[in-house]
């Protein structure tokens, strides 16, 4: 007995072995594109010796770089597996999942098709134009078999060309990839009308990628020119990259709609609703630039620890987004204004108008920096079946998080007289857990952070304890100290109401486009208060009847402390309610400079806002 425990003991402790890996390989078709229907064609060889009798293959319920469930099961259809044309059996296990049972065969075939007619950079289209894909949305990985090695052959219409990140060579229509996280991460266009122009940085060579589908005013070399000006900018920061090959892959779709930018490895790729032709629209490009090659380092390399490798099957759950997405927020308009686009003075507009955004919201009182990360799922470009009140209560961890590194870096440069910045942060945390770190899976390099390792750096560079200052303003949802960090440039923070037409917390329904319906009031307004609701109609103010187009000029006839006389239609029965005009609800607030400020102050601020 006691040598079968010891030998019990043994085995329990062993470590698990991992299953052995399966040889994966990928067809993608595309034979009707006014069908918007993509073909997909995976086969699978099963080691000797695995006994499974069934595989389950699955679908991404959303990939890196959007947070919300894009169910992307949904557009699948058409599903079908076989062995050595033997048809196969298969069940759904769940939505996301189809079970194939083996019936003995080692050597299995699946075929779907993908409905795609959605250019960003979550969905794919597919149209008489062009083909566009990242992966999630494309590719069923085998339950369990993620980390393997995996094949991709492309099939285009016949005068078609293919180019993605990773491509190395003309007409290349093969890769492979080391496990199916990278197959994913790797957007790719296949269409007859892209051009490609390239530049060298420091021994790297970086492709600019365009699909124009309008006119583009003969701005496209100017164009690729400014992207390399953002490229030298946040090289210059962070020091030469560990890849060699970078691909900006930009669509000017033209259609008034498609908006998206998405980071990757190797490559991004950016949407603009416009044309190249347009000046708004190419600012706007470069600024996307900007932020999305910011996250080469900060997010796919530099990462919380829960971003990769990833569970397919529930969104992720990380409390650093607003240090992944909302410092790169921050870096984008700093980068923006180091390339040289952009001078002082518009910087710090561009930035006023972020904290106007923040402590405007009545969120800003509810939830935290930490609290808003991990609402991703609701809140990053989510689609809602029920009524919230996200719109009061969820604060956006991109502006946030801007704002927390815009306190860290004046605050930093302050405490350190000007020695160091959040700069210094970043590159020492890439440095420890990318560079440095023991690789902590399959996935990629180093290891992921957490809050508590990236505070620890922070307050290593800053020369100071941070942890009661992460308490107050990441996790607790104190009004940052702007006064102390904008003091340390030589600036202040300036607040007056704002210019805005008062509103009284009534906000009108976007989706009701005939009727004067009201959406979700502000929290604790004058509306509120007053017993307005939402999917009120809205009649008359004063007595005067009200339109979507004349109500705001009707209420601003009235002055603070006013009763005014509302009319409301409700439940098919008119309503009559009093509201009480309060004081402005919305401030504009402005970064100015002190005109007193000291010699060390200026030096910082001087650094600051011309370091080019």
């Amino acid at each position: 007995m006691i040598r079968f425990l010891f030998v019990m003991a043994l085995t329990l402790s062993a470590p698990l072995q991992a299953p052995q890996p399966y040889a994966v390989s990928y067809r993608l078709a595309m034979s009707h594109p006014a069908s918007h229907l993509f073909e997909v064609t995976m086969d699978v060889v099963v080691p000797v010796g695995d006994t499974s009798a069934s595989l389950d293959f699955q679908m991404p319920l959303w990939q890196p770089g959007r947070y919300s469930v894009a169910d992307f099961a949904a557009n699948v259809q058409e599903f079908n597996a076989r062995a050595q044309n033997r048809p196969l059996t298969w069940t759904k296990s769940d939505d996301q999942t189809w079970r194939v049972q083996r019936q003995g065969s080692r050597s299995i075939t699946v075929n779907y098709r993908v409905f795609g007619d959605d250019l960003s950079g979550t969905y794919a289209q597919l149209d008489v134009g062009h083909a566009n894909y990242t992966g999630g949305e494309m590719f069923m990985y085998v339950a369990g078999h993620k980390p393997d090695p995996v094949e991709l052959h492309i099939e285009p219409p016949s005068d078609w060309r293919i180019v993605n990140g990773r491509t190395e060579r003309p007409n290349q229509r093969d890769w492979k990839y080391p496990s199916y996280e990278i197959l994913i991460d790797n957007p790719t266009e296949i269409g007859p009308n892209w051009t490609e122009d390239d530049f060298k940085v420091d021994g790297k060579t970086y492709h600019v990628v365009i699909h124009s589908r309008g006119e583009e005013g003969g701005r496209r070399p100017a164009f690729v020119r400014d992207v390399e000006k953002i490229v030298r900018a946040e090289t210059a920061m962070w020091g030469t990259p560990e890849f060699d090959n970078y691909t900006f892959m930009i669509h000017f779709a033209a259609d008034d709609r498609s908006s998206d930018g998405m980071e990757h490895l190797m490559s991004t790729q950016i949407i603009e609703p416009g044309v190249l032709g347009d000046r708004m629209t190419y600012d706007d490009a470069l600024t996307t630039v900007a932020h999305e090659f910011f996250h080469a380092w900060n997010v796919k390399r530099l990462r919380p620890v829960e971003l990769g490798p990833w569970d397919w099957t529930k969104p992720a759950a990380t409390r650093g987004l607003w240090i992944a997405e909302g410092f790169t927020q921050y870096y984008g308009v700093e980068m923006y204004h180091r390339a040289g686009f952009e001078d002082a003075p518009a910087y710090l507009r561009n930035l006023s108008e972020t904290i106007g955004t923040i402590e405007n919201s009545p969120a800003s009182k509810l939830m935290s920096a930490e609290a808003s990360s991990m609402a991703a799922p609701f809140i990053d470009v989510a689609l809602h079946r029920q009524r919230t009140n996200l719109q009061n209560a969820s604060l956006s961890y991109y502006l946030k998080g801007e704002l927390i590194a815009l306190n860290l870096d004046l605050l930093i440069r302050g405490w350190t007289k000007n020695q160091r910045s959040l700069d210094d942060v970043m590159r020492r945390a890439y440095d420890e857990f990318y560079l440095k770190s023991p690789n902590a899976s399959y996935y990629l390099k180093g290891r992921g952070y957490s809050i508590e390792d990236f505070a620890r750096v922070v307050s290593e560079v800053a020369g100071r304890d941070m942890t009661d200052w992460f308490a107050k303003y990441v996790r607790g949802v104190e009004p940052l100290p702007y006064d102390e960090a904008l003091a340390a440039a030589g600036l202040r923070l300036v607040r007056v109401p704002s210019s805005q037409p008062y509103t009284a917390g009534i906000e009108i329904d976007r989706d009701e486009r005939q009727s004067f319906r009201l959406g979700t009031l502000r929290t604790d307004s004058p509306a509120e208060r007053g017993g307005l609701q939402q999917g009120d109609l809205l009649l008359t103010i004063g007595g005067s009847s009200v339109s979507r187009d004349n109500w705001v000029s009707v209420l601003n006839r009235y002055q603070q402390g006013d009763r005014i006389p509302m009319t409301v239609r409700r439940f098919r029965q008119t309503v009559e309610l009093n509201i009480l005009l309060g004081p402005p609800e919305l401030y504009d607030y402005r970064i100015e400079e002190v005109p007193n400020a000291s010699a060390e102050a200026k030096a910082i601020r001087s650094k600051w806002v011309s370091s080019r």
